[in-house]
């Protein structure tokens, strides 16, 4: 389940993940957040916040997740994961170096911290 983060700046798309995540999630919460917040400026900074209760990703969230990042990949101004999911931080800290934007991980701890980086401008 994706539920979409409150109090985020205009230009910023929060989401915090629980229980297993899924394709439904993906075309009813997190597609529909990006375009529009790309729609009204074009670019986004994006917080995913994977909490305690976060127990995975179906194969289709996953594949819906990389078209999606693919498709707008020059659009993120800065992207904040926070999880304490080793394999997922392992991941996108590998993956980071590929993309054009900033990519840092955070642990829960540094939620706060996360979100006030992925606002920068």
């Amino acid at each position: 389940m994706i539920d979409l983060l409150p109090n985020m700046p205009e230009h910023v798309v929060g989401f915090v993940a629980s229980g297993q995540v899924t394709t439904g999630d993906y075309e009813s919460v997190v597609i529909p957040a990006i375009e529009s917040t790309l729609e009204k400026h074009g670019h986004a900074g994006i917080l995913y916040h994977l909490g305690p209760a976060f127990t995975g990703f179906t194969s289709g969230a996953m594949w819906d997740d990389m078209r999606l990042g693919m498709s707008h990949l020059k659009a993120w101004d800065r992207i904040a994961i926070v999880t304490d999911v080793d394999w997922v931080a392992g991941a996108m800290r590998l993956f980071r170096f590929v993309m054009p934007c900033p990519l840092r991980v955070f642990s829960n701890a540094e939620f706060t911290e996360a979100a006030r980086w992925v606002s920068e401008q």
